[in-house]
């Protein structure tokens, strides 16, 4: 059998080639609390690169004696998935209950490509206080950094007061609880669709 050669069919004949892309597009993000090692893993690592490389808030690591406290600290995670399997984590925030039925969520974080999307960080923000709503909390907390409080204030918080922490301008705010009807399934979280990466961040 004689194969067709590119000399066979011409110098201008085109030759086949993969239509599929060739770079990686997530069709969707899953939020959901951590349920692996490598979530874990990677949640923290990009903890690290924007709270100790990005912002310079930590020299060497952010870890601190919250994310020691089991099983009361929670980590969440946003995933990229693919053909609806999770591959990499690409947001993450933590929830602890500091007293009975008041909690606090920290370390809110976004990888540095994807934090213009239209929705990872308020998701993030909604399943953390869903799910300590559904365990039970009757006060969520926050100290939010000033250049993300117009955020938080549009998802129904408020601001109590103003301190300074790590050297920065922060506000100490509270969720509206009625805002945010408990979510009794945190491992299955929420699924968003893939949208355009100048969408907006509320």
């Amino acid at each position: 059998m004689h194969l067709a050669t590119h000399a066979d069919r011409g110098a201008t004949a085109p030759l086949p080639w993969c239509e599929l892309p060739f770079t990686f597009e997530p069709q969707e993000f899953r939020i959901q609390w951590a349920s692996g090692p490598w979530m874990q893993a990677q949640a923290l690592a990009l903890r690290r690169q924007v709270f100790c490389d990005e912002q310079r808030l930590f020299q060497g690591d952010d870890l601190d004696d919250i994310d020691l406290r089991e099983p009361s600290t929670q980590l969440l995670v946003a995933l990229s998935c693919w053909g609806g399997q999770p591959a990499e984590v690409v947001g993450t925030v933590r929830i602890h209950e500091e007293a009975r039925g008041r909690w606090w969520g920290s370390r809110l974080a976004v990888r540095h490509d994807w934090r213009r999307h239209g929705a990872l960080g308020s998701t993030l923000i909604r399943l953390a206080v869903s799910s300590a709503h559904a365990l039970g909390c009757t006060e969520f907390l926050a100290h939010v950094q000033a250049q993300n409080v117009p955020l938080f204030r549009r998802l129904r918080w408020q601001v109590l007061d103003e301190v300074v922490l790590h050297g920065r301008a922060h506000a100490r705010m509270r969720a509206d609880l009625a805002h945010y009807p408990p979510c009794d399934t945190p491992y299955a979280g929420f699924v968003l669709a893939q949208a355009a990466r100048g969408g907006r961040h509320d």
